[in-house]
């Protein structure tokens, strides 16, 4: 009997170390009692090689909302979540890619968890080219009787109009010809550097995609889902019949109304893309953003900024109020945080109580008056939850793409030895890691 629990014991480790995925049993709490090989290595970036014992430990920085999701599972067993995808590594200089994990959670009973680990990442590069293909097939093939089809120049600039347009926008064509397509878009939804960076994507993808807020006359707004393609001469010098009037290479705009379709594919997008606790993204979808963004100023350099957002003696609040009270301090703190940002800017909680928001087209002075009004905002609310009047203080890094900073690994490292500073001289405070340089061109952004 002692042979065969042996022969059991070899066959289950053999089991652990041949696995092509990652697998490790903790306690409910998170305290690791088996781990294979391949997890400690796909894990490791996190602990920059350290050996870790707690798995929500480790994972904290990356997939916060774990440990909440487990400690909200009420079952005695079951799935906790299923394919939860998250990034390990930064974008660097020369990667194209981030590193991204999937991770399942399943609670085996009333004292053990089994985590499932897995590297997707190019699963997931491939499945953003397919999303690119059948985004340009929906819009080409679904709901045309909603659309409008925008002949561009080379600049971005309407050259004529059609009925399509003042159907579905309202516009006539005094209105549109010789405009910036971003005419069509809230002013607060797309900046200028945008605006080029989606033609220039149009023009080395042969296509763009993103939804926004459109405006139609009279000052209605509706979602719309809004596609861009390059559109080239053919042998004989012509255009496609809808360019016809064109007489140089320029690219065509399909505004399709998503309006009634945006809440059902936000809940999905929302799903895959938010924090579980604070309802701001998630930092898996806070660094595929991130990378999006690092592409544009590697394409065309131009100002762009990080806040790292930390709030002070958080500790404290949850060892006074209880980590329920505190969980809702943090939701709050997010709400603000989000309600404070600009609709152009991405804004993410990346780990325990710090946040994250990446400033496109933004400079250092107004990165600085940005974070003030978010550290502002914070720490003038005194926030009532469940009966209890709670003060809260944020310390805030600030960095800025420079020639000391050139990934978004760097910027971030700059952005957390900022917020490390602005802590040790007294926090609620905004503070940079260098010192604020006296002239600095002027941003694209006021």
């Amino acid at each position: 009997m002692n042979n065969d629990l042996v022969i059991e014991h070899e066959a289950l480790l053999q089991f652990l170390y041949l696995a092509p995925v990652g697998l490790i049993q903790t306690s409910l709490d998170g305290e690791i009692g088996l781990i294979n090989p391949l997890s400690a290595q796909l894990l490791s970036p996190l602990q920059h090689g350290a050996l870790f014992s707690n798995f929500f430990s480790a994972t904290e920085m990356v997939a916060p909302e774990l440990r909440n999701l487990a400690q909200d599972f009420t079952e005695d067993s079951g799935v906790i979540c299923k394919g939860l995808r998250f990034p390990v590594t930064a974008e660097r200089p020369g990667k194209k890619s981030v590193q991204v994990l999937e991770i399942s959670l399943i609670k085996l009973d009333q004292r053990r968890l089994m985590a499932v680990i897995s590297d997707v990442s190019a699963i997931v590069k491939r499945e953003q080219q397919l999303k690119q293909s059948e985004a340009w097939l929906d819009a080409i093939l679904v709901g045309v009787h909603r659309h409008a089809a925008i002949p561009l120049d080379k600049n971005g600039c309407v050259t004529s109009w059609n009925q399509g347009i003042q159907t579905l926008t309202g516009f006539c064509a005094a209105d549109v010809v010789g405009k910036p397509y971003s005419f069509f878009f809230k002013e607060t939804a797309i900046s200028a550097e945008r605006a080029m960076d989606y033609l220039h994507e149009a023009n080395e993808s042969g296509w763009s995609l993103h939804e926004c807020w459109c405006v139609k006359a009279g000052c209605d707004a509706f979602w719309g889902c809004n596609l861009i393609a390059s559109v080239e001469a053919n042998d004989q010098g012509g255009f496609h019949p809808m360019m016809a009037e064109m007489q140089q290479q320029g690219f065509l705009m399909i505004i399709r109304d998503m309006t009634d379709r945006r809440a059902s594919t936000f809940e999905l997008l929302r799903a895959s893309m938010t924090d579980h606790l604070s309802g701001v993204m998630n930092r898996r979808a806070f660094f595929e953003a991130a990378e999006r963004e690092m592409a544009r100023y590697r394409r065309y350099p131009r100002p762009m900024s990080l806040l790292a957002i930390d709030a002070d003696h958080f500790k404290q609040i949850n060892d006074e109020y209880g980590h329920a009270t505190g969980d809702l301090v943090l939701q709050k703190l997010a709400e603000i945080i989000a309600e404070t940002a600009r609709e152009i800017d991405i804004v993410a909680r990346i780990g325990g109580e710090e946040f994250a928001v990446l400033l496109p087209s933004t400079g250092p002075h107004m990165a600085y008056e940005l974070a003030e009004r978010i550290r502002f905002n914070i720490s003038s609310q005194c926030m009532q939850i469940e009966g209890n009047d709670i003060g809260l203080t944020v310390s805030i890094g600030i960095s800025t793409m420079d020639s000391a900073a050139q990934s978004f690994d760097a910027l971030m490292k700059s952005a957390d030895n900022a917020m490390y500073k602005a802590k040790q001289t007294g926090r609620n405070q905004s503070a940079f890691w260098t010192d604020l340089p006296k002239q600095l061109p002027r941003d694209c952004l006021s």
